[in-house]
């Protein structure tokens, strides 16, 4: 998993482009970044680390070129080293490539070039491409052609840009990895996502599963895999490109959930009509089921579909909940009365595409809840709705889960059809509430207290069970501490043997008819000495029982949660912050999980 770009055009600056693109881009890999700029021959730099160890050890280079490849990236074949990074070449550092995905058959393509006398200087699957390139260029194909050749012996998942010694035409291709075409007044560019060149254009063309793109200072043209050429449509990313910054903050996690009251805002608006409690998502108008329902997701998203399920389940329709990669239509019945909705941030996930594209063969009908404008599951599924949060660049989701929470409520009224007034005006206040969760939160000092605890727990029962889950992994991924979330319930089945007077465990206890059980658990912990901190809406008495407490309004059982879990969010985030940790970019983690 990586972040590619390329550049070609009338800006001078070569450089500096590519490399305000790998910065867009870091969110996807930091742990090496490289580029290679094709002038009369291939000028290429890469290093081991972050962003800015590149542009350190470029910085008394003179660059210059009128075409260009980066990459960052996040290690599958290989560990971080100057070696593995990108781009890699050929024997004679004629062809440069930059790679996103995984080449299955890389092993047998490397011992058949390695056989005709190639030398290898990676542990890299992608260093096969520029040899294949380079072997088909030998045979007298011409830079297309070769490029085109080289592609059709890849098995596996990629996004491929590459340059070629003394030209000015950067070629691409893309297969089950996101490739986005922008058209600037400047030049053209490649990206995995739009972050990359936001800043100099917001027209786009979004490549499909199979097709090739050529770019040079002139233009574009889109091919499909036999070179016919393919008629695109440019559209329009509605994004401010300062939408992409910090906006002050020290770090994008914290801005992000600062913004959550708006992005919530934004995913409700023009969806729900207060006067006759009506929820209407006009992208979803022609969906029409009344048959079960399946979810299929990861991590985060899998936590807000556990939540989705549930609301759906309370609401007549049976529902049921699956880890995408565990997803299995043949263990799992799905058929032409199935709706099998993929929750994705990206809309790029491969476990999640994999699941989705084995129900659509399966003849169910599928439905693609993201945030990815133009993504992969948008555009493959039946039917889209997206959460429109807006671009999340810290790699531990926040806003998308919340607004991936407020879409599967509107998606529950949508099916079902059976939302009150009372619901309805929940949801609408659910902004401003949230908005009074962020500024009178002293979740700051809940973390101050618990920053060196040997582990942490978190508990929940109902609706607040994901959230549970959600806590624990936000936790563990930007603090490296251990976490576990689980439903309040299976704290006796096990757990219970871990909880120490250094253990604290999170409960969070809402306006659920399950609250006195919870309470309950709560009780076990005091008994063990261990810290308790409540997240609560004051709806019981687990106040008096608890170290701390995180306090949140009282917006009914079903959206409750969706506050409790940015107490959390944010009390994970100083927990981090108080012990250093590189918050938005996480060890070994990355923002879209575009490989198995």
């Amino acid at each position: 998993m990586c972040g590619i770009i390329g550049y070609t055009g009338t800006d001078e600056s070569v450089v500096d482009v590519l490399m305000t693109g790998l910065s867009g881009l870091e969110y996807r890999g930091y742990d090496s970044a490289g580029l290679a700029v094709s002038n009369s021959s291939l000028a290429i730099h890469k290093r081991e680390g972050e962003v800015t160890a590149l542009e350190a050890a470029i910085a008394d280079e003179r660059l210059e070129g009128t075409s260009g490849i980066g990459h960052t990236r996040w290690s599958t074949h290989g560990p971080p080293s100057d070696e593995n990074a990108h781009p890699h070449t050929d024997c004679v550092d004629s062809i440069a490539v930059v790679h996103n995905g995984i080449i299955e058959n890389y092993r047998t393509l490397r011992s058949e070039l390695e056989a005709d006398g190639h030398e290898f200087d990676s542990e890299t699957d992608t260093e096969v491409i520029p040899h294949l390139i380079k072997a088909a260029r030998a045979e007298g194909a011409g830079c297309e052609e070769a490029f085109r050749q080289a592609i059709r012996r890849l098995e596996g998942s990629y996004a491929v840009a590459a340059v070629f010694s003394g030209g000015e035409t950067v070629y691409a291709a893309r297969h089950e990895s996101p490739l986005i075409l922008g058209i600037g007044d400047e030049g053209y560019y490649l990206a995995s996502d739009a972050p990359a060149f936001i800043e100099y254009t917001d027209r786009v063309v979004y490549l499909e599963d199979g097709q090739f793109a050529r770019v040079d200072p002139t233009g574009y043209v889109v091919t499909d895999p036999r070179g016919a050429v393919v008629d695109t449509a440019v559209e329009t990313i509605e994004w401010d490109p300062e939408d992409a910054g910090k906006s002050g903050y020290d770090h994008y996690m914290l801005k992000e959930i600062h913004e959550q009251p708006n992005a919530i805002r934004k995913c409700l608006r023009e969806r729900v009509t207060e006067m006759d409690a009506t929820v209407s998502v006009s992208e979803l108008d022609e969906l029409d089921h009344d048959g079960p329902v399946q979810f299929v997701a990861c991590g985060t998203s899998y936590h807000a579909s556990l939540y989705g399920a549930r609301l759906l389940r309370e609401q007549g329709i049976r529902a049921q909940c699956f880890l995408a990669s565990e997803y299995d239509t043949e263990m799992q019945p799905v058929g032409g009365d199935t709706l099998v909705i993929g929750v994705t941030q990206s809309g790029e996930t491969a476990d999640t595409m994999n699941a989705l594209r084995a129900a659509n063969r399966a003849g169910a009908t599928t439905l693609a809840l993201t945030n990815g404008v133009g993504s992969s599951a948008a555009r493959e599924c039946d039917y889209v709705m997206y959460i429109r949060a807006g671009p999340e660049i810290g790699v531990a989701a926040t806003k998308t889960f919340a607004s991936q929470q407020v879409s599967l409520a509107l998606l529950t009224g949508v099916l079902s059809g059976q939302y009150s007034s009372q619901e309805i005006r929940r949801l609408r206040d659910l902004p401003d509430q949230l908005q009074r969760v962020l500024d009178e939160s002293n979740a700051r000092t809940v973390a101050e207290a618990y920053a060196d605890a040997e582990a942490y727990f978190f508990i929940g029962r109902g609706y607040d069970a994901p959230v549970a889950l959600e806590g624990a992994l936000k936790m563990k991924e930007i603090t490296y501490k251990h976490a576990e979330g689980f439903a309040a319930g299976e704290l006796k089945h096990g757990p219970l043997a871990l909880v120490t007077e250094n253990t604290p465990v999170f409960a969070t206890i809402t306006g659920d008819a399950n609250a006195s059980k919870t309470l309950g658990n709560v009780k076990e912990v005091e008994a063990r000495n261990a810290p308790v901190v409540a997240v609560t809406d004051s709806s019981s008495d687990v106040a008096q029982y608890a170290d701390h407490v995180l306090e949140v309004p009282a917006a009914g059982p079903r959206f409750t949660p969706i506050l409790a879990n940015v107490q959390l969010q944010l009390v994970s985030y100083w927990v981090a912050n108080g012990l250093g940790r590189s918050i938005d970019k996480p060890r070994n983690l990355a923002k879209s999980v575009t490989v198995e």
